[in-house]
């Protein structure tokens, strides 16, 4: 008699079903993903380079948001302001005399820091008082970054040096984008790593029933506090890598409306998702240009004619992004990340998808 082999997708412990890579074809798409990203500067232009190398720290800054709310249910307004923070102090600390690949860290642990100060309300706080608070959050570090000449350069903005390591210098699209890449992966890596843990778990936890979590032992203000602490991190991370490609940081860049971007990323990306972070990033990140390519197309028709759409294309990118905010709220309210996983159920069942 042969043995009975099992059909279908079984997982028969923890480990196993905490796995990110759990089948012998995830993992082989990793390797061919990561194989053509290496690629990528071989054959895309600076133009697409610079949008990739956007997504990639936008994604970041993302990843960090979608911890805070996605994964543990609170809610900050403020993301964009720490971003700035990173940024402001990596390239003071390179003034300094800190070589770039230091400060970059040093600057996500300085991040931390200030998060974790504005992030003590969050273990009395939640809803509406927890979004004032963070919005607090973002006008006093604004206010700060343009009176603090010594650390932001004031409202003339503060410039930097390009990344470093010995004698690479990675001053151009071609170059920076491998350190890009190589951030994405490591943070990335890192929070699907910190989910699999016992802490990552509390935090979804809290966010799911905190009354129950609490009477599981779990400690309340102590994970909120430090989801914020994580989420600052990131976002620290990412202004730093900003600063270091633009070269130049400017108050004016972390507004308001920044932050609103930042959430709309993770929405439109799907909360609780690690991959839909990048997602959602890459979506906000490429809406504006298929917005400004629609309105060169119609330029000078009588769509153009009748509404003036090349007076008025930063409001057209603006009313873009809340429209798509709106839609996926309505008709997708969990995000890319969830229109990912029934595309590839779809054709993992395939031909029996229905």
């Amino acid at each position: 008699m042969s043995a009975m082999t099992p059909a279908g997708d079984f997982r028969t412990s923890y480990r196993a079903d905490m796995t990110i890579f759990p089948t012998r074809g995830s993992r082989v798409a990793l390797w061919i993903g990561l194989a053509l990203a290496c690629a990528a500067p071989l054959v895309l232009d600076r133009y697409a380079l610079g949008l990739a190398i956007n997504i990639g720290i936008m994604g970041i800054a993302a990843l960090g948001l979608n911890i805070l709310v996605g994964f543990t249910g609170q809610i900050s307004i403020g993301h964009a302001a720490f971003f700035g923070f990173g940024a402001f102090a990596s390239a003071g600390l390179v003034e300094h005399g800190v070589p770039v690949v230091l400060a970059i860290p040093l600057a996500g642990l300085a991040t931390t820091l200030v998060g974790l100060v504005f992030g003590l309300p969050a273990a009395r706080l939640k809803g509406l008082y927890l979004a004032i608070a963070t919005l607090a959050a973002q006008f006093i570090l604004e206010d700060f970054f343009a009176r603090a000449q010594w650390f932001s350069g004031g409202v003339a903005g503060r410039v930097t040096e390009p990344f470093t390591l010995g004698p690479l210098r990675f001053d151009t699209e071609n170059s920076y984008f491998y350190v890009v890449l190589a951030a994405v992966i490591v943070m990335f890596v890192a929070a699907a790593n910190l989910m699999r843990t016992r802490d990552g778990r509390a935090l979804v936890a809290i966010r799911d029933h905190y009354l129950s979590a609490e009477m599981m032992g779990i400690n309340l203000a102590w994970y909120r506090t430090l989801s914020f602490g994580i989420a600052s991190f990131y976002a620290g991370i990412a202004g730093a890598l900003y600063a270091h490609y633009l070269l130049f940081v400017s108050v004016e860049a972390f507004n308001i409306l920044f932050s609103i971007q930042f959430l709309g990323m993770v929405i439109i990306g799907g909360l609780g998702s690690i991959m839909g972070s990048l997602l959602g990033a890459a979506f906000m990140v490429l809406l504006p240009e298929v917005v400004q390519t629609l309105v060169e197309l119609l330029q000078g028709g009588a769509i153009d004619r009748a509404l003036h759409l090349g007076n008025g294309v930063a409001f057209l990118k603006e009313m873009a992004i809340g429209a798509a905010i709106i839609l996926f709220l309505v008709f997708e309210p969990d995000g890319l990340a969830r229109r990912w996983r029934l595309i590839k159920a779809y054709w993992k069942l395939y031909p029996f998808s229905y």
